[in-house]
């Protein structure tokens, strides 16, 4: 098992992880994939941003996206947000999220970030249950979205 910074390699890889598996994200249109790769080396060599995935056997099988975000409260610190925590079906509960998860906590943690934020829009107990043994506090604060 490898956990490593995705790169503009990654891409295909990613694409087929998020559209194969995201069943609430299906691409609307044809993606361009150069698009996808310069994004992937953007994030690469971003400091405050991180799509981390993790290989088993070569194979991008799972992957969490986070981003540091500077603040001038919390006496000057930095919080965490994380997005499209996705792992392929077939490599679920082997505890590749989780150490994604763990990963980006260290990141943040290094980052001296006061908290990481974190959102699913699955209702699912599993799901939930998920977060919760990942340190992650249900309901703890009120999510807010307004989609563009």
């Amino acid at each position: 098992m490898i956990i490593r910074k995705a790169s503009a390699a990654d891409a295909q890889a990613l694409k087929t992880l998020y559209f194969e598996h995201l069943t609430n994200y299906p691409p609307k249109e044809e993606q361009d994939m150069t698009k996808w790769e310069y994004l992937l080396e953007k994030f690469a060599q971003d400091d405050n941003m991180y799509l981390l995935v993790l290989e088993e056997n070569g194979i991008v099988v799972s992957s969490v996206q986070m981003a540091i975000i500077e603040s001038l409260t919390h006496n000057v610190r930095p919080f965490a947000v994380i997005e499209n925590v996705v792992t392929h079906f077939e490599h679920r509960n082997r505890g590749y999220a989780s150490a994604l998860l763990e990963e980006a906590a260290e990141i943040a943690k290094q980052k001296r970030c006061y908290k990481i934020s974190l959102e699913t829009g699955s209702n699912k107990e599993s799901t939930l249950n998920f977060y919760r043994k990942n340190g992650f506090e249900i309901d703890a604060k009120h999510a807010c979205l307004k989609r563009l």
